[in-house]
């Protein structure tokens, strides 16, 4: 079995939902798990912000605006009455339910429940889309099967288990539908994989399956190996190994999520990076032997960096100073890209800076802090190994000519990594391409 993803671009607009049969066939065993339709997610962010700041009637308006738009959307996509009808009763339903939630108290569990409103939509439609035209299809509600642990960290086992029972009880079906992004927690209230999340429910659904292969669907036929919106001259990776597409998605390539990789690489799925608007492109394959030794793959930027400089002369010679350290970014569950040390220093880098101010508070107990804001991490993806020589002076040859405020090296073989001001990203992305490809 495998599993086809289709972002929201591909979903954009009644053409491109129909155009999916272009990809799609009917009488392969597969999983198709759909993002909502683009632009969805954003108003629904932005209805559920309005709820949240006590603005109901603004609100209420925000959802007659949005539902106005899936009313055009169905008038295309269905050609019959009963088709029309039954997308009608659908779209009245949801953005019902959803104006329903401003009369209670508005918490960020009603902004989940919110939130989780756009795949819903998507995949039922899609659903009905393919009742109209006769083709079979069997809606799998991610609800039932999805979860999440109270670490917010998706537990496999269970997923495999209830989706495995869910395709027994319909095993002459080929064709299946089921939601990105939404999951259920721990308490089983309705949850989600946070933006991006539908590459990774189906690099998850995969795992747990172990399909044969996954799919991710965009708009761009594979990743890169630099950032075509800033840089010209960019080519598709036909291959690269699961380290690889790892350390590009966590740094900064948006065609994937970085936390779709994982499960795939556990379970060993091979993933294929595919273009919906140009399906017989070759994309990106990613898999176990995909990588290519003694090369330099790619380069990917990772914007919205917070660099915190710790100064402390009792870091000298003494142990346990690092732990407790981390130990405040633990608890505050804030997460840390880059780390650098000296004697009497440390310097890291982290993109969420939600509780920064309460974080530098508790760390200033330790030595004086400086933080730099809006800082970008320039990542170059190949073969770093212990081994290889001369590569990362080509990198640093050619970014010599601007001010490098951190280089991260050795903590894993597949990149070098630098810290620059955001400024100088667009100079940095460009002029490592021309000198590395």
């Amino acid at each position: 079995m495998k599993i086809l993803k289709f972002g929201g671009t591909s979903v954009g607009s009644a053409q491109r939902i129909k155009g999916l049969l272009d990809i799609v066939n009917p009488a392969d065993r597969q999983i198709i798990v759909l993002s909502a339709v683009a632009g969805t997610t954003n108003a629904l962010v932005e209805i559920g912000q309005t709820f949240l700041a006590g603005k109901s009637e603004e609100a209420l308006d925000l959802i007659a605006q949005h539902k106005n738009k899936y009313e055009e959307l169905i008038k295309e996509l269905f050609s019959t009455e009963q088709g029309q009808k039954k997308a009608t009763n659908l779209i009245d339903y949801h953005f019902n339910y959803i104006a329903s939630l401003g009369n209670e108290l508005f918490t960020p569990i009603e902004e989940k429940i919110v939130l989780a409103q756009g795949e819903l939509l998507s995949t039922t439609l899609f659903h009905f889309h393919l009742e109209e035209i006769g083709i079979p299809s069997v809606l799998l509600p991610a609800l039932d099967f999805m979860k999440i642990d109270e670490d917010n960290e998706p537990i496999v086992s269970y997923i495999g288990e209830k989706l495995g029972a869910l395709l027994a009880e319909h095993a002459d079906n080929t064709l299946f539908i089921t939601q990105g992004y939404i999951c259920r927690n721990s308490f089983g209230e309705i949850d989600n994989l946070r933006r991006g999340g539908s590459d990774y429910t189906a690099s998850l659904i995969g795992a747990a399956i172990q399909a044969d292969e996954v799919q991710i669907w965009t708009d761009i036929d594979g990743m890169h190996n630099n950032d075509p919106r800033i840089v010209s001259g960019t080519k598709p990776i036909a291959h690269l190994s699961f380290d690889e597409a790892a350390e590009l998605a966590y740094f900064g390539a948006k065609i994937l999520h970085p936390q779709s990789v994982f499960p795939a690489q556990r379970y060993n799925v091979p993933v294929r990076l595919l273009n919906t608007m140009d399906p017989q492109a070759f994309g990106t394959l990613i898999s176990k032997e995909g990588g290519t030794n003694g090369q330099i793959r790619a380069i990917a930027a990772k914007d919205g960096i917070t660099a915190i400089h710790i100064h402390s002369s009792r870091m000298l010679l003494a142990y346990g100073f690092l732990r407790k350290i981390f130990e405040i970014f633990e608890r505050y569950k804030t997460p840390i890209d880059m780390i650098t040390t000296s004697e009497v220093a440390v310097s890291l880098t982290v993109d969420d800076t939600k509780n920064l101010e309460d974080i530098i508070k508790e760390v200033e107990d330790f030595g004086s802090v400086h933080v730099d804001y809006d800082q970008t991490i320039v990542c170059v993806v190949g073969d770093f190994g212990a081994n290889t020589h001369g590569y990362t002076a080509k990198v640093l040859d050619a970014i010599k000519h601007l001010p490098i405020r951190m280089i991260s090296y050795g903590g894993s073989d597949y990149n070098v990594s630098v810290l620059v001001d955001a400024g100088h990203k667009t100079e940095a992305l460009r002029s490592l391409h021309n000198r590395l490809f």
